[in-house]
């Protein structure tokens, strides 16, 4: 079944010279019979003046989509292309849990397929946030001859460092906001407008065959097979096609853009701004960009040969931070700068000791400081992808540097600007086989306002390895180097440099089995800063523009306004109980081209006691809705998650409901062995 609508693109208010229109689905068979769905925009005159593909391969419901940058991407000469993968949205098949194989597999077979269409010139670039700039990775590893260049948006190329298992700790957001979201996508229905009366049928096969895919990460605790698939730090030279990596600092899946720029042997280019997780025309924190026009630039480069200098330019540009981004500051303060390469040879290390009085020039006598972290530190830590500016980026850190370990600089005589890793090198013992280590990097104005500048955390029994970790021997020294996460500041004139120290980050990650007591030997400890020096070309290069974002395909009427995103601590001082409750509801709302309204509602509940690491819990549910006549049908996913000494206890619950009657329950109840995590 196809269907095909027409919309004339010249409406809208900056537009290319050529008319659109759109195929709202088109079938794209694959070898083994399954039918792929997808929607295309294609420059109406296209099988007459073929065009290169731009491709968004992603698992998000094509039909549902009312952005406008696809439209207005075809109106410069393209031809965008978003299937849905297999399992997914209108696509046949069943579902899969992320970046198998079969999802890889499909991507070669789709790529040759659209290049040989008579709209075509043969040449395919792919693109997208998150999913599709992982896909275009991924698939840029596969070398498809078709494909030309790519860019990669809020991506990474280490499945396990970089997304679920953060230091090898279990990243609380990417587990329980994804790992909660997920199964419930993979458990929605097909369109009826699309597949047809078969769409029950697709839908109960789809139910069937589906698993909590959040259960095997978990089981998964270290860097093996499973997560090896699909992350590209394996094989960086896999990739040969160009790579454009596209980051923002508040974004927790940026960690690649430096890596990649730094490994891959391609022509590459990588842009960190100072946004979160989304396009950088579109996500705050500010300033936004004219996004679109730097994309078509590298479009019109490699795929249609034309010279628009952007090669010319420096590899890396970056948003050099005055201020950290911090809640209620919705434009960070700061200027663009460039370096040619990366690792940048204009950067340099500034040592400085963690000594018995702070942050100093002279490493000083050893002197030991002891810790025994509460279980709640980490209060002040960001809520990543919270789609809520004031709870995506950390608040004033005191409240959490008051139970950690602290070392401070005197006051800096003069500004000065970091770029890249700065690193923190630990002498240190703990008391227990598992330990976790969380350091972050501050800076303390004047008046005691603390602003973290970055951080990192670490199992420590992965100290050597996320693949063979090794227990710690209680009260054995180690010497431990923590690299922090890249970033790009000024340290200010007046103010001091921190660096805490905890052994907890809650409930941002999740605890060690036992609580610990750290010691940390200063005069044997250091903190390493990747000085850069200002460079006058920063104030020649090529601005970007004011943002400007295409008006969308279909108008949205909001039939419910969503909510304020809310985060609530709650402290039980009779038991030292701390619950934090976290809602986000989506509103609900009608999408005009089809008439299909979509509602949905997303909760979390953590509670963890200051002294029992084992008392953590999560319990979380996401509900969606769609209908349109007489199609209405909901997915209830619900994650609940809780330790012991020994064990993970996960339970995980799929329900399906049409026209609010149950159709479909499925719970994945297990004990999964902790693995020195």
């Amino acid at each position: 079944m196809s269907n095909t609508t027409e919309n004339d693109s010249g409406s809208t208010a900056r537009t290319g010279p050529r008319k659109v229109r759109e195929i709202e689905n088109i079938w794209i068979p694959m070898s083994d019979g399954t039918k792929i769905a997808a929607r295309i925009w294609l420059p109406e005159d296209a099988e007459h003046s073929p065009v290169p593909v731009l491709m968004d391969y992603i698992p998000y419901r094509k039909r549902e989509d009312t952005s406008g940058m696809y439209p207005y991407l075809a109106s410069y000469g393209y031809a965008c292309v978003r299937p849905d993968i297999r399992g997914s949205g209108d696509s046949e098949g069943l579902p899969q849990d992320e970046y198998v194989k079969q999802e890889q597999d499909d991507g070669v077979e789709i790529i040759a397929w659209l290049a040989r269409r008579p709209w075509c010139t043969g040449k395919v670039g792919m693109f997208g946030l998150s999913w599709g700039g992982f896909s275009a990775l991924q698939m840029a590893a596969r070398r498809p001859p078709e494909l030309k260049a790519i860019i990669a948006v809020g991506a990474i190329d280490d499945r396990y460092a970089q997304e679920l298992y953060t230091g090898g700790l279990i990243n609380d957001a990417m587990f329980f906001e994804w790992g909660l979201r997920w199964p419930a996508y993979c458990a929605r229905s097909p369109d009826p407008a699309i597949v047809g009366d078969r769409w029950r049928d697709m839908w109960m096969q789809r139910l069937n065959h589906l698993e909590y895919y959040t259960a095997d990460w978990v089981i998964h605790q270290h860097r093996d097979a499973f997560w090896k698939h699909g992350s590209i730090c394996e094989d960086y030279g896999a990739i040969q096609c160009p790579v454009y990596a596209v980051g923002g600092w508040k974004d927790a899946l940026n960690r690649a853009i430096p890596s990649m720029l730094a490994r891959l042997n391609c022509p590459r280019k990588g842009l960190m701004g100072p946004w979160g997780h989304g396009y950088p025309d579109t996500t705050g924190p500010g300033p936004a960009i004219d996004w679109l026009t730097e994309a078509l630039r590298w479009w019109d480069y490699w795929l249609k040969d034309i010279d628009t200098g952007i090669m010319a330019e420096p590899m890396y540009r970056v948003w050099m931070q005055r201020e950290p981004a911090m809640r209620g500051i919705h434009q960070t303060p700061g200027r663009w700068v460039a370096e040619d390469s990366w690792p940048s040879p204009r950067i340099g290390p500034r040592k400085l000791y963690l000594t018995k009085d702070g942050l100093g020039g002279n490493a000083g006598a050893e002197t030991a400081h002891v810790l025994k972290s509460l279980q709640t530190v980490g209060t002040t830590a960001p809520r990543w992808h919270a789609r809520d500016i004031d709870t995506e980026v950390p608040s004033d850190q005191r409240v959490d540097d008051g139970r950690s370990l602290t070392f401070d600089s005197e006051p800096l005589g003069g500004d000065f600007e970091i770029l890249g890793q700065p690193v923190v090198t630990l002498d240190l013992t703990v008391d227990r086989p598992v330990a976790a280590l969380a350091v972050r990097l501050n800076e303390v104005e004047p008046d005691g306002l603390s602003k973290r500048v970055t951080y990192e955390v670490l199992n420590l029994t992965h100290r050597n390895s996320h693949e063979f970790p090794e227990p710690l021997e209680p009260g054995q020294r180690y010497r431990i180097r923590m690299p922090l996460q890249d970033c790009a500041h000024v340290f200010k004139s007046g103010g001091r440099i921190r660096v805490a120290v905890s052994t907890t980050y809650w409930p941002a990650f999740w605890p060690s089995p036992e609580p610990v007591t750290l010691t940390v030997y200063a005069g044997r400890s250091e903190l390493e800063l990747p000085v850069r020096t200002s460079r006058a070309e920063d104030e020649n290069l090529k601005p970007f523009g004011p943002a400007f974002v295409p008006e969308p395909t279909s108008g949205r009427t909001v039939l419910e306004e969503a909510p304020a995103p809310t985060r609530v601590h709650e402290w039980d001082i009779a038991t030292n109980k701390l619950t934090t409750r976290t809602d986000q509801g989506g509103g609900r709302y009608r999408i005009d081209a089809t008439g299909t309204e979509i509602s949905s509602t997303t909760s979390e509940v953590t509670e963890i006691l200051d002294h029992d690491p084992t008392s953590a819990k999560v319990e979380a549910q996401y509900v969606e809705t769609m209908k349109r006549g007489d199609w209405d049908v909901r997915v209830d996913s619900h994650l609940r998650l809780t330790l012991t000494k020994e064990n993970f206890l996960f339970v995980g619950q799929i329900k399906a409901f049409d026209h609010d009657q149950e159709v479909f329950t499925k719970t994945w109840n297990r004990a999964i062995p902790r693995l020195l995590v």
